[in-house]
């Protein structure tokens, strides 16, 4: 269940930023939120992150279905127990269905949250991140259980 309310409330605000940008802004324009620290930048990528891979629309949509069916199959079947593991599988789910649905109905991701020392980037793209952080958090602190050697 967290892992399906974190996919869905990532997705939400994912896809609600992206529409407000697109609505308000032209493409390349951009505003300053934090003096010299944070800016809104609407961007269109049609690669991956950081505009790696351009115009690679099918093998991006393949990648995004194929993360969303593991994720989805996954949950399913092992029932994910963890909490923590769950909200960031929900993460991932979250940032790879909210990029997905914008290479399907936009044709490109819209990115907007600009630092300018770092790519223009987006919320699912931080959720994502944010996912990979904590799946390797889970995975470098949760000690294997026990071997009994009686």
């Amino acid at each position: 269940m967290f892992l399906i309310i974190t996919a869905i409330i990532v997705l939400i605000i994912d896809q609600a930023s992206k529409a407000l940008v697109r609505s308000l802004m032209a493409v390349g324009e951009s505003f300053s939120v934090i003096p010299g620290i944070l800016h809104i930048t609407y961007v269109r990528n049609s690669g991956a992150a950081f505009g790696l891979l351009p115009n690679q629309k099918v093998l991006f949509f393949v990648i995004s279905l194929t993360v969303i069916i593991f994720i989805l199959y996954y949950n399913r079947r092992m029932k994910v127990a963890n909490r923590l593991l769950a909200i960031s599988l929900g993460f991932l789910l979250g940032g790879a269905a909210g990029n997905l649905i914008d290479r399907l109905f936009v044709g490109m991701v819209t990115d907007f949250i600009d630092f300018r020392v770092w790519p223009v980037f987006n919320i699912a793209d931080s959720a994502i991140v944010i996912s990979v952080i904590l799946i390797a958090y889970i995975l470098l602190t949760q000690r294997p259980k026990e071997e009994s050697h009686h």
